[in-house]
């Protein structure tokens, strides 16, 4: 076969299957090329390499034996380093707080191991998942294979770096602000923030905000359907749900029909606080975007949309508010970064009547942006504001200079967190120093099947 590492997740799912490739042999390959490239971009902050081989061995003694196989039998992923895997340490990408082995596997884990997954290990993260970049002070930063001096954006960044590098064919991460799409963005990867309710999981319905979701990563529609197919497999313990699809995600992209009225905004509910500008590739992309749905067939149309102007604030708010009861130490608050310490500094100091107001802003701005998008099948933005950012570009500033660049950096992601709806973004252009920008689809609730499909009519061009 191709070197393993070049061939999609959905190949390799079918080779596994039929016995081309045992699981052995494709975990010790991607273990052999985490030892040769992980170094020099950070990707990883822990390699689990005898537990896989272990679990890879079994997968191997379960195909001999004949039946049926789970469906990702075999595949190597790895989970972000805010996700417990049972018998590794999770960090959080904090020193301020000690790495605990996890007892069992968090449910996320859980299923995707159930579905025949082997994690190869864990994947660098900003603290606490809080940040647009994969920086912290616990590990080297996680650095975008496309080009190494600049980040692979966060929170998912380490995840997305591993499956842009070829370290592993696709990856879960979890979106709270953006955490999927970012660095799928800037890595170019097909990253997939579900709805609300979707990923059992990771349903975002369990923080306070009910922003964050679990989603994959992948490069291509097809491989992060698969994904999706196994995150969705799992009993719901939640009132509230997605819609199902007709069929399966995978079946979705690789028949890639329908034909939708798309709405194009560069607005951003963050221009009442910041000042909001595309860069040039970000807006030539969007514009690459454009001619494709064009091509495919889709109407596209200017979208007028407005946003409360207190977004800003509330958002805020509401996102950093768990920082409040964090689990540390007074003697180890000096271990924060400055960006966790100061959010966390005025988490708890903040009125509660204060925080109420907040989360009553944020469900009026989702009934009321909603209502706004209904006007079309999907919503297109650009991805990103600006070209990947530069390794310490963030952190060489105060508090809120950081968390302003964050916000000018990713301006059109945290939005659909707080809406609950699904959204994709896809890569539709290469820059001429070899970095990809991508654009965003947001997509009518329920409606990732539909991302999906057009995702794979793009990537036809």
């Amino acid at each position: 076969m191709s070197e393993l590492s070049s061939l999609s997740a959905l190949t390799l799912r079918d080779a596994l299957a039929s016995g081309e490739v045992g699981a052995r042999e494709l975990t010790e390959h991607y273990l052999q090329r985490i030892e040769e490239r992980n170094p020099a971009l950070g990707a990883f902050l822990t390699v689990t390499a005898g537990q896989a081989l272990r679990e890879a061995d079994a997968a191997d003694a379960r195909r001999a034996a004949g039946g049926p196989l789970p469906v990702l039998h075999g595949l190597p992923l790895a989970h972000k380093d805010l996700t417990e895997v049972a018998g590794v340490p999770t960090t959080y990408g904090t020193a301020a707080l000690p790495a605990a082995v996890a007892e069992e596997d968090s449910p996320l884990v859980a299923v995707l191991r159930a579905a025949g997954a082997i994690s190869l290990g864990k994947t660098q993260v900003p603290e606490f998942g809080l940040s647009a970049y994969s920086e912290n002070l616990i590990g080297p930063p996680a650095r975008n294979p496309l080009h190494p001096e600049l980040s692979p954006g966060g929170s998912s960044g380490g995840s997305a770096a591993a499956v842009a590098a070829g370290l592993i064919p696709f990856a879960p991460g979890t979106d709270g602000g953006g955490s999927v799409r970012i660095p799928a963005a800037a890595t170019g990867l097909v990253g997939l923030k579900p709805n609300r309710g979707r990923v059992p999981s990771g349903s975002g319905q369990a923080d306070l905000g009910q922003f964050v979701v679990a989603g994959p990563l992948a490069r291509n529609a097809a491989d992060a359907a698969l994904l999706l197919d196994a995150l969705v497999a799992e009993p719901g313990y939640r009132s509230t749900a997605a819609a199902a699809p007709a069929g399966s995600f995978l079946s979705a992209a690789q028949r890639a029909e329908g034909r939708f009225r798309i709405g194009v905004s560069t607005v951003s509910p963050f221009e009442s606080a910041f000042p909001i500008t595309l860069d040039a590739p970000a807006r030539d992309a969007l514009e690459a975007g454009i001619r494709a749905l064009g091509a495919a067939g889709h109407d596209v149309v200017e979208a007028p949309l407005t946003y409360d102007p207190r977004y800003h604030a509330a958002f805020q708010t509401v996102w950093t508010a768990a920082l409040a009861i964090a689990p540390i130490a007074e003697e180890d608050e000096a271990k924060l970064t400055p960006l966790a310490g100061t959010l966390r500094q005025r988490a708890r100091t903040r009125p509660a009547t204060e925080l109420t107001e907040a989360i009553g802003i944020l469900r009026q701005f989702e009934y009321d942006t909603i209502r706004q998008y209904a006007d079309y099948d999907m919503i297109l933005t650009p991805a990103l504001g600006m070209t990947p950012r530069p390794i310490g570009w963030y952190t060489d500033a105060d508090a809120d200079t950081d968390y302003e660049r964050q916000c000018r950096y990713s301006p059109f992601t945290s939005m659909v967190n707080v809406c609950g709806l699904p959204a994709l973004v896809v890569p539709t252009l290469t820059t001429a120093e070899g970095l990809s920008m991508a654009i965003q689809l947001i997509g009518r609730p329920s409606a990732e099947a539909d991302l999906l499909a057009v995702c794979a009519q793009l990537e036809a061009f």
